[in-house]
């Protein structure tokens, strides 16, 4: 049973927080020396700016200490020991600095790494996963998951797991350094950690579903996009702009929500744990004026210790903003892993069919895109090898159904396929698929040359044979006419070609590819007459010797096959060649004369 990754309707928050945890750390755990290490460097650089305020308040006491010194006539300020103070105080900016650079530099080069394996992944599952899978999901939300997923996925573990270890370290560290100026200055400071956790709490509890609703109509928005773009020209024709810009401004209004109230609720953080660090600031400057009065403390220290409980707050605010990175991340990480984690199509296979000869047998064959709509209930057909063999019938009639089973496009509901004897399942899925090149009504071609294109369909092919193949298709001709003949560029669109000319590239194609089995799916439904004759002609002498399945509509196109089968609502009604059928005066008698009607 296929999983579908779930719509945003569907789900308010991450379903697997610690699962999902679980997974990333596992992928990042790979790189777990190059953490160490990044951790390491993160403490020392922390450690060094925290200690740094107590070193500039012993310069501050030099100072107070030498001018009381000189306004008493016993002394003056000493310049040496202020120097070198100075100069340690550098040092340490520096230390830290340098160790800050290269604790960056190590996580960016893990985040990059952790998701350039992702992405590897992804982009192997989508060769894994059945054909099912992709008549159901969304487009623009798969390509949302490998672009916008990841990316979230990697800027946020780029930026949260050293500042995790930093504001932890830095915590703790002002803390300590508090305690060594004045303990019930510290402790007094330190109650400001129970009031911020429970803020960073309640935010962090209301914000989360909102991350994740954010990644999820991202997708949605993505899709929309996809859409748009894809289908601009139907879109133009049906004067349909408005009803696209409706459904995009629906799902582009609703990842505004989400969104806004994501970053709503986690930049409340900040200015509230100002307020708090603001307040608790006012407290210490009176009570350390009050010690500093009675002697309890020195004027340096006291400059130190404001300094330090200015900052306490910060690594606070840090966490709570690390807290909501890590939301994202995880929301972004659970849906990176719903897809990883779908069903592949499942290859038990072990038998090689390099050697096969093309002769295929249906027997009992049910099959239904539903389990419980069944459209193909006991399908039943002999091929022998070699033979060009028709399949006719209505719209519907599961004609294109027939091939894509045979090709394992889909899995069987009941029955069996067999090539040369052989249930086609104890193949190999890669040598099987190799068996076969299909030529859809529906073009394929990727953005690059015309060469590139047609080598596609055998990718050790030398120029030659290239050439000979789109001879062979009639497609050399019009190739040889654009302005830089086999090197010409199909844009990405592919809009730059005509319907019929790229429909002749297919085919071309197809002949490259040699394979034992060739089928053609309306492969001349978009080129005129005389192409059509053309490419007829070629396909005969393309077929010879080679198992061929044919399906058209225009029944003139399929005079000359071995055998035709027509079919109706799943079923085989007539078997037999082009005359005889004919003869029979039945189905296919029906429907080769409806197609003449209108002409008399």
């Amino acid at each position: 049973m296929k999983r579908k990754i779930d719509s945003p309707a569907s789900l308010d928050k991450a379903k697997d927080f610690k699962g999902t945890l679980k997974k990333l750390l596992k992928i990042i755990s790979e790189y777990k020396l190059l953490i160490i290490f990044a951790f390491i460097f993160a403490i020392g650089s922390t450690i060094f700016t925290i200690v740094s305020p107590k070193i500039l308040g012993n310069a501050t006491t030099e100072i107070y200490t030498g001018l009381i010194a000189k306004i008493n006539g016993t002394g003056g300020i000493n310049f040496n020991a202020i120097r070198s103070i100075l100069i340690l105080l550098g040092t340490l900016y520096i230390i830290s600095a340098l160790f800050n650079y290269i604790q960056n530099l190590i996580m960016t080069h893990v985040s990059q790494r952790a998701s350039y394996r992702l992405r590897k992944k992804i982009s192997h599952k989508l060769n894994k996963l059945p054909m099912h899978y992709y008549d159901d999901q969304n487009t623009g939300d798969i390509m949302s998951i490998i672009t916008n997923d990841i990316d979230t996925l990697q800027i946020n573990l780029n930026q949260s797991a050293t500042q995790l270890v930093s504001s932890i370290v830095t915590l703790f560290g002002i803390f300590i350094m508090m305690c060594t100026i004045n303990v019930t200055l510290a402790i007094i400071t330190a109650l400001i950690i129970p009031i911020a956790s429970i803020i960073v709490m309640l935010i962090v509890k209301k914000s989360q579903k909102h991350f994740f609703n954010q990644q999820k109509y991202l997708g949605s928005v993505d899709g929309e996009v996809e859409e748009l773009i894809s289908g601009h020209t139907v879109i133009k024709a049906f004067n349909a702009e408005e009803k696209s810009m409706t459904d995009f401004n629906k799902d582009n209004a609703s990842l505004a929500h989400a969104s806004y109230k994501a970053q709503f609720l986690s930049g409340l953080m900040h200015p509230i744990m100002n307020f708090v660090a603001n307040l608790n600031y006012t407290i210490i400057a009176i009570l350390g004026a009050i010690f500093a009065i009675k002697g309890k403390i020195t004027v340096g220290n006291i400059q130190s210790f404001i300094q330090y409980s200015k900052n306490f707050t910060n690594p606070i605010a840090q966490l709570a903003q690390i807290f909501s990175l890590i939301q994202s991340m995880i929301a972004a990480s659970e849906r990176v892993f719903n897809f990883l984690e779908l069903d592949e199509y499942i290859d038990e296979g072990t038998k090689d069919c390099r050697k096969v000869k093309g002769n295929i047998e249906f027997k009992h064959v049910k099959f239904g895109y539903d389990e419980n709509k069944i459209i193909i209930k006991d399908f039943n057909a002999k091929v022998s090898s070699g033979k060009k063999i028709a399949i006719v019938g209505p719209t519907g009639a599961g004609k294109t159904t027939m091939v894509k089973l045979l090709m394992r496009f889909y899995e069987l509901n009941g029955g069996e396929i067999l090539l040369d004897g052989i249930n086609i399942k104890d193949y190999k899925r890669k040598e099987y698929e190799s068996v076969f090149a299909m030529v859809l009504q529906d073009t394929w071609l990727f953005n690059g040359t015309i060469l590139d294109n047609l080598r596609y369909g055998n990718l050790n092919a030398s120029d030659k044979e290239v050439i000979d193949a789109a001879k062979t298709a009639s497609a050399d001709f019009f190739i040889r006419t654009l302005p830089d003949g086999y090197n010409s560029i199909i844009n990405e669109e592919t809009n730059n070609i005509s319907g019929g000319e790229k429909q002749l590239l297919t085919i071309a194609r197809a002949i490259l590819a040699n394979p034992k089995v060739l089928i053609l799916d309306e492969a001349t439904s978009n080129v005129d007459t005389r192409t059509e004759e053309l490419i007829q002609k070629a396909m005969d002498k393309v077929m010879e010797g080679r198992t061929s399945f044919i399906i058209a509509h225009r029944l003139s196109t399929i005079k000359n096959a071995d055998l035709i089968l027509v079919m109706n609502e799943g079923d085989i009604v007539e078997v037999g060649r082009h005359e005889e059928l004919l003869a029979k005066n039945g189905f296919y008698a029906k429907i080769y004369n409806s197609q003449f009607e209108s002409v008399s």
